[in-house]
């Protein structure tokens, strides 16, 4: 079990998976994929990257949050600016940094501000039709949108001198370290190397760096790239959670995301490079974030050469062009400031839409979602999600992906063994069972349609 105080550890808002980056079309073709609940948009990019040339894919997600819709969002615009804009260097540490850092740099703070300004348009405009393929929010129920202009609006303003005085990431990050590991709390650094070799290393997760795990613990920041001050807010990773004091409820702005298991699962633990996974005396080399920064750029490599506007081969000639323009300067600001959504790179044949927090269960209700999935993702955090419903919306030989509990620090060894047989139980009543031709692994269990 982690050292300290039991479900506090990983939050009650996800804002990262709990297991890496799964190509959703590895186990056969698939062309419509329904995702609940997976946090970040990890398995959705490593899918795309892992299309063929004139495949085409239509992710649907479902999210519990609408402040995590809003991050996914715009983790998405952060990957889809063009090279042109920014180069990917810049690119990728950027999209790091407002992923797994709970301060950002002022360069950041500008372009996270101007994403957000330019998402917060796109969704309070009553369009038919998206603007853009991959940010399709028009399904959404017109107050989840007004939420989205509202959470859009707080990041713009978050460090505005008109507004009260802003949240301290910092403080709340600490109130959340003791609120975890209370009495502990003097003996932190050896709890969190208990919960990094004890737990994580022994997972299979060794190549998490013991220096940059233990500064995440601390203050929140997992990727320093830069030579930069980290000292600004990072407003995505800011919630309100509901407290019942003396029988009255009360709303609290502050962190309540996971401060244990870290940022560093979904895009650092796995690689097909196994250069970055070399060891010299029994350590090794690499990094979780020197991996972060090698997959999210090569996620990032291969979106560009789906690019709408250019064949493959001129968006390869024309990102290598920019990179070397680029990656000798920092990122040019006025080129972000004026980057519009209908500038952001069109991917062929991708299509990404947000359906509403409660329609899992609707869907059934709509003609058009009748045996419509061919792949379904539950993230563990949606697992209690899972049940006859799949029945009506998977597509004859459906795919089922469940996130297990493995990297879920605050469980032990047989909660984490009833969470999988729990999970195995609950797609069987969905009509699910074990796929049989192949192991699953403990970190995600996959299921295929009852013959």
């Amino acid at each position: 079990m982690s050292a300290g105080r039991t479900s506090e550890g990983a939050g009650c808002i996800t804002w990262w998976g709990f297991s890496p980056a799964q190509d959703l079309l590895c186990l056969g073709e698939k062309i419509n994929v329904l995702v609940v609940g997976s946090a970040d948009p990890r398995h959705i990019l490593k899918t795309i990257a892992g299309l063929h040339d004139k495949q085409s894919l239509h992710i649907w997600v479902i999210e519990n949050s609408m402040e995590v819709v809003a991050r996914q969002l715009l983790l998405l615009y952060l990957a889809l600016v063009p090279h042109e804009y920014m180069g990917i260097n810049e690119k990728t540490e950027v999209f790091l940094e407002v992923f797994g850092n709970s301060e950002i740099r002022s360069q950041t703070e500008e372009t996270l501000q101007r994403a957000a300004s330019q998402l917060s348009l796109s969704v309070t405009e009553t369009l038919e039709a998206a603007r853009h393929a991959c940010l399709n929010t028009t399904l959404l129920k017109f107050k989840e949108r007004d939420e989205l202009a509202r959470i859009f609006n707080l990041w713009i303003q978050s460090s505005s001198s008109e507004r009260p005085a802003p949240i301290r990431m910092s403080k709340v990050w600490d109130y959340r370290i003791r609120q975890h590991l209370g009495t502990r709390y003097d003996s932190r650094k050896g709890c969190f190397d208990w919960d990094l070799t004890m737990k994580l290393h022994t997972n299979g997760c060794g190549v998490i760096n013991k220096h940059q795990y233990v500064r995440w613990r601390e203050q929140g920041l997992a990727f320093e790239m830069r030579e930069g001050v980290y000292q600004i807010t990072n407003p995505t990773l800011l919630s309100t959670r509901v407290f019942n004091q003396k029988g009255d409820k009360v709303a609290v702005r502050g962190y309540w995301g996971d401060i244990v298991s870290s940022p560093y699962l979904s895009f650092g633990i796995e690689t097909d490079d196994r250069n970055l996974l070399k060891k010299q005396n029994e350590q090794h080399i690499k990094t979780a974030q020197d991996i972060s920064f090698a997959n999210v750029q090569g996620l990032f490599q291969s979106l560009s050469s789906r690019r709408g506007c250019l064949t493959a081969a001129q968006s390869d000639s024309e990102a290598e062009k920019v990179s070397t323009q680029t990656e000798q300067k920092s990122v040019s600001f006025d080129a972000i400031k004026s980057l519009r959504l209908h500038n952001l790179m069109h991917l062929n044949g991708v299509f990404i839409t947000f359906l509403p927090l409660d329609s899992l269960h609707k869907l059934p209700d709509k003609q058009k979602y009748s045996h419509y999935f061919q792949a379904i993702y539950f993230s563990a955090s949606c697992v209690h999600q899972l049940g006859a419903v799949m029945r009506q919306i998977a597509a004859p030989d459906a795919v089922l992906v469940v996130e297990l509990a493995k990297h879920i620090l605050d469980l032990n060894k047989e909660q984490e063994a009833g969470f999988a047989k729990k999970v195995a139980s609950m797609a069987l009543e969905a009509g699910f069972e074990p796929w049989r031709e192949g192991n699953s692994g403990d970190v995600h269990a996959v299921f295929v349609q009852q013959k």
